[in-house]
């Protein structure tokens, strides 16, 4: 598994038992996304916004105390047909297993607390294909909004993220704690959910 070492932020390769606890980002891609190519020499995209969202991605996991994190625009090498194949394959459990998922969502400006309802549940994130898994299966998914300040937890959210989503909140397991793999619940919230992205 290939992480960014947050202090350094290069990446860093780890094997097996040897991948060590680490952050994941989950957000919705822009226009200027890095590569893991332009990761390579970073000084030819410092000014993309993509460059940008990664290193203050880097510095909140750093700031909770995390050396490593997962970002998959830059992490996978997408020229590589193997290699995105099995990330594709293994983004579940890379997902499951991270300590910690940092929900970006780029399109809420800022957290307000008395007015944040509306702009979450539209945010653009709740619309994309990969979501559902993202959300569910970490144990720990916290959400931010562009400028990174923190809008909430899953579980503090999980009223907004049913009206958001069309998941039952009273589905035990599938929003407040992470779930097991989508094939194997027994319920049937993701023809729901698919629903509601249309």
């Amino acid at each position: 598994m290939r992480l960014i070492n947050t202090r350094t932020r290069a990446f860093e390769e780890f094997y097996g038992s040897k991948v060590p606890k680490y952050a994941i980002l989950s957000h919705t891609w822009g226009q200027e996304e890095v590569t893991f190519q332009d990761w390579a020499d970073p000084t030819s995209v410092i000014q993309k916004w993509g460059f940008t969202k990664i290193i203050e991605a880097c510095e909140q996991a750093r700031n909770d105390g995390y050396s490593y994190i997962w970002v998959d625009t830059n992490c996978i090498d997408k020229s590589s047909s193997a290699e995105l194949t099995e990330a594709i394959n293994s983004m579940f459990t890379w997902y499951s297993k991270a300590d910690i998922c940092y929900a970006y969502l780029s399109d809420v400006s800022t957290f307000k607390p008395l007015s944040y309802a509306k702009e979450f549940r539209q945010s653009r994130w709740f619309k994309r294909g990969w979501t559902l898994q993202e959300l569910l299966a970490p144990d720990c998914v916290v959400f931010y909004a562009a400028d990174w300040s923190r809008i909430g937890t899953r579980s503090s959210l999980v009223c907004d993220i049913a009206e958001a989503t069309g998941i039952d909140t009273g589905i035990s397991g599938l929003i407040q704690r992470r779930g097991p793999p989508l094939n194997k619940t027994g319920h049937n919230f993701e023809a729901r959910y698919s629903i509601k992205l249309r």
